[in-house]
């Protein structure tokens, strides 16, 4: 089986425990059942055209903030 790690804050780890603990399921187990849940309700990718340069790109996704430089820079933090 293959290990997947990645870093969220403490907030959220703790949040993600209690959650675990409440349903009475490992953290791994948990995490597996929320992805398959959440990706049965997925909403296709639109595409839009960028007013800058004229480009056709990926939409926002519904439901979720727009993209920020400071966003990618905190997603690239640990990238090697």
């Amino acid at each position: 089986m293959t290990t997947i790690t990645f870093k969220v804050g403490e907030d959220e780890a703790r949040s993600l425990r209690v959650a675990a603990r409440r349903a009475k399921l490992t953290l791994s187990e948990y995490l597996r059942r929320q992805i398959r849940v959440n990706t049965a309700e997925l909403e296709p990718v639109g595409r839009i055209k960028c007013r800058h340069t004229g480009a056709v790109i990926f939409a926002k996704a519904p439901h979720h903030p727009p993209l920020t430089t400071e966003a990618v820079r905190e997603m690239l933090a640990d990238f090697p």
